[in-house]
């Protein structure tokens, strides 16, 4: 080839080059054909490599936090005002339920692998190593049954998989659906959880959805054998509702996971009678929506949103409705200080008032950005779950921490790292059974 024709095909390769770069960029600009293809491949690639990027899940998973004590299991235990019983939590350490006693004494465990389940996630990719995966919520029966939700690191969708286990972690059934965050279950035995999926599902009214987006869905599962009986779509039911401007003023961060759906509970009669946007309508479920910072009501059988309510709290998780016809929030962002960002809060619906919250001071730090729940213990005090902290504690009405645990395990080459505290339950034993009691307290 002479001289002057390699230069002119030189030039020509490089005109080509840049007009497939004009090209390429109108495509991107314009939003055209063929740039959805283009799009997920380039999100997809991302992704790939930010999970073959985790080589420490100390420092670079959600599961893990530096230790803010050395102290470690019960620090604090005033007998005379804490509610008795037994407390079941979850770790990010592994996939894995302890019960402890009041004095942080093991009494108690159940562990399953993941890949003694299942060898893929829910939608056929392959699942992230156990290493990387936890038990997100895990709920005790009191025959010593157990439901827990494995979540793992570095994945989205991030649910993985349900599993109902008894005492001796033998497996009952299993539902391998994207389930996350939380799970409750119904008086009758039904299992309410959510569980989520991406999907290329438009609105014409608001073109500001990502293409495809992650869509949350309520799931009812048959107790006895885990089967899906129900399954609703959040996002649809709610932007399909009254309180559609509520789903369309997301922010723009979230547009790919609108709603991030967070707690389940389910409403029975006496909710319903006490909790007056229930208007004494049972089998309904309360959620918590942190992206659009709502609290909401969904009857499981027309499948709508009901009610819901946007307050002064930000990033929240863990809705729960009250006897006394008020509900509470784990209010993760709402406080505002320093090392103290996240307070507990309880809220009167009919005016949105704030009747009680608990928040952290200097001895006592509170701060969980991205997990946390608060549950209401029989005798009016609180169970704390400080995902962030490692820890659980228990406060009285006046504010007062009268029970605390801290996670004792550690990681690191100085054990400087906790494992996160995803989940608590407390219950008292003489609502255990009489087998499952004998076996936690023989010696």
């Amino acid at each position: 080839m002479e001289k002057s024709d390699r230069a002119g095909f030189a030039m020509f390769f490089v005109a080509c080059l840049f007009l497939a770069f004009i090209g390429g960029t109108l495509v991107v600009l314009a939003k055209v054909f063929p740039y959805e293809y283009l799009n997920d491949a380039y999100k997809a690639g991302r992704a790939l490599i930010a999970q073959e990027a985790i080589t420490d899940r100390y420092t670079q998973t959600d599961q893990w936090r530096r230790a803010r004590t050395p102290a470690r299991g019960v620090t604090i235990n005033d007998g005379d005002r804490a509610y008795n019983g037994y407390t079941l939590y979850t770790s990010g350490g592994g996939t894995y339920a302890a019960l402890i006693d009041m004095q942080g004494k093991e009494v108690h465990r159940w562990s399953l692998p993941y890949d003694q389940l299942w060898d893929q996630t829910p939608d056929g990719r392959s699942a992230r190593p156990d290493d990387l995966m936890y038990w997100r919520k895990a709920v005790m029966y009191p025959n010593g049954d157990l439901l827990a939700i494995y979540i793992a690191a570095g994945d989205t969708p991030w649910g993985y998989g349900m599993v109902k286990l008894n005492a001796d972690s033998k497996v009952l059934w299993k539902y391998h659906g994207a389930t996350h965050h939380d799970i409750d279950i119904a008086p009758d035995g039904r299992v309410i959880a959510l569980t989520h999926a991406f999907v290329d599902t438009q609105f014409p009214e608001f073109p500001n959805l990502s293409k495809p987006w992650l869509e949350d869905y309520l799931v009812v599962l048959n107790g006895e054998t885990g089967a899906e009986e129900r399954r609703i779509p959040l996002f649809e039911a709610l932007f399909n509702s009254r309180y559609q401007a509520l789903a369309t003023a997301i922010p723009v961060w979230a547009m790919e996971d609108p709603l991030h759906t967070n707690s389940v509970q389910f409403i029975d009669q006496r909710l319903a009678d006490a909790f007056p946007p229930a208007a004494g309508r049972a089998n309904q479920v309360m959620l918590s929506m942190r992206h659009p910072g709502i609290a909401t009501l969904v009857d499981l059988d027309s499948g709508q949103v009901n009610w819901a309510m946007k307050g002064s709290w930000l990033g929240q998780h863990f809705a729960r409705v009250l006897p006394n016809g008020h509900f509470t929030l784990f209010d993760n962002f709402g406080h505002f200080r320093e090392h103290n960002m996240t307070r507990v809060i309880e809220v009167d619906p009919r005016d949105e008032r704030i009747v009680w919250q608990y928040r952290g001071n200097d001895e006592h730090p509170f701060e969980s950005l991205l997990r946390g729940a608060a549950t209401t213990l029989p005798n009016g005090n609180r169970l704390i779950t400080e995902s962030d902290g490692g820890r659980l504690f228990e406060v009285a009405q006046d504010g007062t921490i009268v029970w605390e645990f801290v996670n004792p395990v550690r990681g690191g080459d100085q054990d400087q790292f906790i494992p996160v505290v995803s989940s608590g339950q407390r219950m008292p034993a003489d609502q255990m059974s009489r087998e499952f009691r004998s076996r936690i307290e023989s010696p």
